[in-house]
């Protein structure tokens, strides 16, 4: 039985240009660019400064201790120096239900917002942040419940129980709605004014910020901070940052008409039932286990683990398998992407580029490394890169296109480096930072260095995630603070903090500062 719906990507666009209204009328007539907001704290112009880093956060309470919530805890001290916060991803798991928002979100992350003393009164789609927090859709955030599943949800039948009592899944009665949930909870959501001239009042309001490509929303802490659009952009301190929607995507190519092309289909669905299989002995053994009891409840939490792994293994299955005419990249993201890091390169203003969004090209985690997911996702940044960097030539004086790529979805924190790909994404530091309060997962057993064909392409110098066995089992929840200093080309110190869950304890504390 499959736990999650995965909608298709021309679906997730539709629906999410409609919440935005995006490239109505009114706002082509008024020049307005709705993928970039101006961050408005009176300090945007300081070449030095910091910001946190978290992702893959969105869980509750799972064997009787919040991983989210101390990650949150390791933050707090940091909310004066820094000032703002990125995610990459997966806010609410498991299927971004609104019904989450408080206990996955909300709760953990009171003190980011405005009335945070009084979290309970505060509701999903009303927030207002205190310190900024900027997330991208992670795929969990689009995620629905299948259609059977959703029918069960309502009742009491064992299959209900099983999920919420024992596995302690955080599955309610209905999923994202196609990313919904996120869109009110953080995008301005334009499509909810109804009313004549509301949207042209809405507009002298809030989109009064100027830039090069014209008015755009004005971000302003404390007071309105809602998003643009799904993917956008904004520079502070010198440095422009680019927030992307990967479930867009993310999509493999098609299995070819030929007979490679058939094996490879037929070996593909020969996993696939090999892993619904073995996710109902999961779901059977987990029946007999007691949460009360701390050492079952340990073993409770690696059945989930093992389980959310299987269902995200299926869904990139899925993919692979759908029919040829089912697939949809999203070109305009991606143009975009492209003619706006051509613009950055232009702009003498700007000293250095960060990327962000949810699927990482490159990481070492054990499921996600060779998924085709991730090859696609690389696959595509490379064609992005490539042509930027033969439009903007010499420009760069020997620097990669962008500084930092930071991702979630892999749940580890990692730090990796291209070496010589043959293509532009080339010596770039890449960073996962998706280990906030999921499942944690383990490094793969083939080691640290990621090669193509015979070429090595990629080295993990830093893997922070699920280690040990048995007593020994280290669970390390982390996530970070960059610190960006110097006036002109930018140095990025990166603080690792963690708090790790050992022998029922948790145990919190710094990793040596990584210089980029």
């Amino acid at each position: 039985m499959k736990l999650v719906s995965d909608p298709a990507i021309a679906k997730k666009i539709q629906k999410m240009n409609q919440r935005v209204r995006w490239q109505d009328p009114v706002m082509k007539r008024r020049g307005i660019d709705q993928t970039h907001l101006v961050l408005e704290d009176g300090q945007a112009d300081n070449p030095e400064f910091s910001f946190l880093v978290v992702g893959d956060s969105g869980s509750g309470r799972h064997g009787g201790q919040n991983p989210q919530r101390q990650v949150a805890e390791l933050t707090l001290p940091h909310l004066n120096d820094c000032r703002f916060m990125l995610h990459t991803g997966d806010v609410i798991y498991l299927v971004g239900s609104s019904e989450y928002y408080q206990q996955n979100f909300i709760r953990p992350y009171k003190e980011y917002l405005v009335g945070g003393d009084f979290p309970k009164k505060i509701a999903y789609d009303k927030m207002t942040f205190r310190v900024p927090i900027l997330p991208v859709p992670g795929n969990h955030d689009y995620y629905d419940l299948p259609l059977v599943f959703n029918l069960l949800s309502v009742t009491t039948l064992p299959i209900r129980r099983l999920l919420r009592s024992r596995l302690d899944m955080d599955v309610g009665l209905h999923g994202s709605g196609t990313g919904d949930a996120y869109a009110k909870a953080f995008l301005d959501y334009l499509n909810g004014l109804k009313f004549p001239g509301d949207l042209d009042r809405h507009l002298d309001t809030y989109y009064t910020a100027k830039t090069d490509t014209g008015c755009c929303l004005s971000y302003q802490p404390g007071k309105f901070t809602r998003l643009p659009n799904r993917y956008y952009s904004f520079r502070y301190g010198g440095i422009d940052f680019f927030a992307l929607d990967s479930n867009t995507f993310n999509d493999p190519p098609s299995l070819p008409q030929t007979a490679e092309g058939d094996a490879q289909r037929k070996n593909l669905e020969q996993r696939r039932q090999e892993f619904e299989q073995e996710k109902q002995q999961i779901l059977e053994t987990s029946s007999k286990l007691n949460p009360d009891n701390p050492h079952e409840a340990e073993h409770l939490d690696d059945l989930y683990v093992k389980l959310s792994q299987i269902e995200e293994l299926v869904v990139d299955i899925d993919k692979q398998l759908a029919p040829q005419q089912a697939t949809h990249t999203d070109v305009e993201q991606l143009e975009w992407l492209k003619q706006r890091l051509i613009a950055s390169w232009q702009n003498s203003q700007v000293r250095g580029r960060v990327v962000y969004f949810h699927h990482p090209p490159y990481v070492t985690e054990a499921t996600k490394w060779q998924q085709a997911q991730t090859l696609a996702i690389r696959s595509r940044l490379r064609e992005v890169f490539n042509a930027v960097a033969e439009t903007v030539g010499d420009v760069t004086q020997g620097r990669a296109v962008v500084d930092l790529v930071l991702n979630g979805h892999a749940h580890c924190l990692e730090y990796l480096q291209t070496y010589n790909t043959g293509h532009a994404d080339s010596a770039i530091n890449w960073i996962v930072c998706g280990g906030s309060g999921f499942s944690l997962r383990r490094q793969r057993t083939e080691g640290a260095d990621l090669v193509e064909g015979n070429q090595l392409i990629a080295r993990s110098h830093l893997f922070v995630g699920r280690n040990g066995h048995g007593s020994e089992k280290r669970r390390p929840y982390s996530c970070l603070r960059i610190d960006v200093t110097g006036e002109g080309r930018p140095k990025f110190i990166v603080r690792p903090l963690v708090a790790e869950w050992y022998q029922r304890h948790w145990h919190n504390y710094q990793l040596e500062p990584l210089v980029i």
